[in-house]
């Protein structure tokens, strides 16, 4: 949890490195708190039949945007790529998969131009 609240205090910083686990566990508690709140919604008829979106999984999902971007950015930094990387995603399905890779891959030793190792090392 203490990796979650760390990328949720650093809202909107897009400058620095951030660690595989410090990214990871963001995304994997968000993807949960998303699951969570749309079974809240199903539950609370609050899912709209056309789009198949619910509403306070819709709020949850605008609130963590900034921050899912700004920990990207921040993960790319780490292993020495810029933070406008990560409009791979917008090239269907191989950018994604780049990207999944990227974040994934270990951090640069040593400081880059993005900052400090984040790992101390």
């Amino acid at each position: 949890m203490h990796w979650y609240l760390k990328v949720l205090k650093d809202y909107a910083v897009f400058t620095g490195r951030s660690q595989r686990m410090e990214f990871w566990i963001f995304i994997l508690i968000s993807t949960i708190i998303t699951w969570i709140l749309g079974y809240i919604d199903i539950a609370a008829g609050l899912v709209d039949p056309e789009t198949g979106l619910g509403l306070v999984s819709a709020i949850y999902s605008l609130a963590v945007l900034i921050p899912s971007v700004a920990v990207g950015a921040r993960r790319l930094h780490d292993i020495g790529r810029s933070g406008w990387w990560q409009l791979l995603v917008l090239i269907p399905l191989l950018g994604a998969i780049a990207l999944i890779v990227m974040f994934a891959l270990d951090s640069k030793s040593g400081d880059n131009k993005y900052g400090a190792n984040p790992k101390g090392a």
